[in-house]
């Protein structure tokens, strides 16, 4: 019994180094725009048995645009990240740079008051060990970056510390396929990628 999970990154609201945490912000039209370039390559995704998507509203309007009528899952949201929610990296830097040396350094650490990177990465690893296993089921979920990246870090058994050096791109997929304990990343050629969701 072997399920495949793909995970699409959502779209864009915002430059990368504009990136606030815990973006709530819509899309803006440059993220529909990019939508629009990449949906003949997503689009096929939506063959999946079960399609979903983080609560934020760029999630849900990623998988709306590529008609994957995407159920929400409040475990698929993005990290908590406490009174530095709607700040940039660079402005939570300038206000308490001792505490985000903290935080990037150790993923057992929540200075901000918010859920920590270790707690982030295990909630959504038990979102992705709890879904139906039927041999040869597939999902798909619209999820942030920050939310692909826990789930490689989890599906790896990756340590922590490997969330930073994980680069998710906005419209990237991501699969893995195994079941819950037992995950393996799947790379497949570009014609294959989504003729085989």
């Amino acid at each position: 019994m072997q399920l495949r999970a793909t995970f699409v990154a959502a779209a864009r609201s915002s430059p990368l180094l504009a990136e606030h945490f815990q973006d709530d912000r819509p899309l803006d039209q440059a993220g529909w725009e990019e939508v629009q370039r990449v949906a003949h390559d997503l689009i096929p995704l939506a063959a999946a048995e079960l399609r979903y998507c983080s609560p934020t509203p760029r999630s849900r309007a990623t998988g709306d645009a590529l008609g994957y009528a995407p159920l929400v899952q409040l475990a698929l949201r993005d990290c908590d990240m406490g009174r530095w929610r709607g700040l940039t990296l660079g402005e939570a830097m300038a206000r308490e740079p001792e505490a985000v040396d903290a935080w990037l350094a150790d993923p057992r650490t929540a200075p901000h008051g918010g859920e920590s990177l270790l707690a982030f990465i295990t909630r959504v690893g038990n979102w992705l060990d709890t879904r139906p296993v039927e041999d040869g089921g597939r999902i798909v979920a619209v999820a942030e970056p920050s939310v692909v990246r826990a789930a490689l870090v989890y599906a790896l058994k990756a340590p922590p510390a490997t969330y930073w050096n994980l680069d998710v791109r906005p419209l990237s997929t991501t699969t893995v396929t195994g079941w819950a304990g037992r995950w393996n990343l799947r790379f497949d050629a570009p014609s294959a990628q989504t003729s085989r969701a």
